[in-house]
């Protein structure tokens, strides 16, 4: 899911291309992205588009007349600028909204359909789109700990609770919790002050240090590389390859379809944490240590 490094380049993007433009057409390719009736996609176009925001995980595209085009990519979407009538390829195109600058082609891999427009009108309509999570360059570490603390649940969690903290998902989480040093299923009432000062300056470190990423990388071009397992990443992505910082293999807890990546020897004391699909494998006889599990791999 493109979480805020890459909403935010999204955006940048976007600013340098539409702003000041007209909507003159918008193409639903798929019945279900749209998920409002009123204002109809009609009412959008030949509409100049004045402004870019996000909410959260949300891309905002503000027009005349105090209407709003919210699109939210979840897990698949991804955005791609093309020449002005493009036509959105067959398989996994959703819409295209034909600016007098290009036109913008949303498609989604695979196929569940979970990508989503939405179309109000005015600013208390569109505050319903919010989910109101802290943007973390705006709080300082009092409000932050508030927060953190303000209910008890795993630091993965609370992270990723988009009510709590805007534009984190499961892959800079991770990056998140393993530059500071704290196990993803440790639970927020027994961080210390410490603790907490960590992982809120690696908050902000994490997410701005990889907006510049992706900023430089796309430079005057419209993003084309928006995933959520690059290289570069220090555990997200990278079970069993080495951990930058210490060498040991890269760990991970696998649930439903999503998967918690990290390094037992920096992050949990050299402890395993307990891999649901490895449990089944293992019959519930689970290694406690990195080396235990390898000794269990290679017989």
């Amino acid at each position: 899911m493109p979480e805020l490094p890459d909403i935010v380049v999204y955006i940048e993007g976007l600013e340098r291309r539409i702003v000041g433009q007209r909507l003159e057409q918008l193409r639903l390719l798929n019945p279900f992205l749209l998920r409002t009736v009123e204002p109809a996609p009609a009412a959008c176009q030949g509409k100049q588009v004045l402004e870019l925001r996000r909410l959260g995980k949300r891309i905002v595209i503000g027009l005349e007349d105090d209407l709003f085009l919210v699109l939210h990519l979840m897990i698949a979407g991804r955005l791609h600028w093309k020449d002005r009538g493009a036509d959105p390829p067959g398989r996994g195109g959703l819409a295209a909204f034909d600016f007098t600058s290009g036109t913008l082609i949303l498609t989604e891999a695979g196929t569940k359909r979970r990508a989503s427009l939405s179309i109000v009108r005015g600013e208390s309509a569109l505050a319903e789109h919010d989910p109101r999570g802290a943007e973390i360059v705006d709080i300082d570490l009092p409000e932050f700990a508030a927060i953190l603390t303000g209910s008890n649940h795993t630091l993965k969690r609370a992270l990723t609770d988009p009510r709590q903290f805007s534009g984190i998902g499961n892959a800079y989480s991770d990056e998140i919790l393993h530059r500071a040093r704290l196990s993803p299923v440790l639970w927020t009432s027994k961080l210390d002050e410490p603790a907490i000062a960590r992982l809120f300056q690696a908050t902000r470190d994490v997410l701005a240090e990889w907006t510049s990423r992706l900023r430089a990388e796309a430079g005057d071009d419209f993003p084309k590389k928006v995933t959520a397992f690059r290289k570069e990443m220090a555990v997200h992505g990278r079970y069993r390859q080495p951990c930058p910082d210490c060498g040991d293999p890269v760990q991970r807890i696998a649930y439903a379809s999503n998967e918690t990546n990290y390094c037992a020897t920096c992050q949990t004391g050299g402890r395993l944490l307990a891999d649901r699909s490895l449990s089944r494998l293992l019959k519930g006889d689970w290694p406690r240590t990195i080396d235990e599990l390898e000794r269990l791999r290679r017989s």
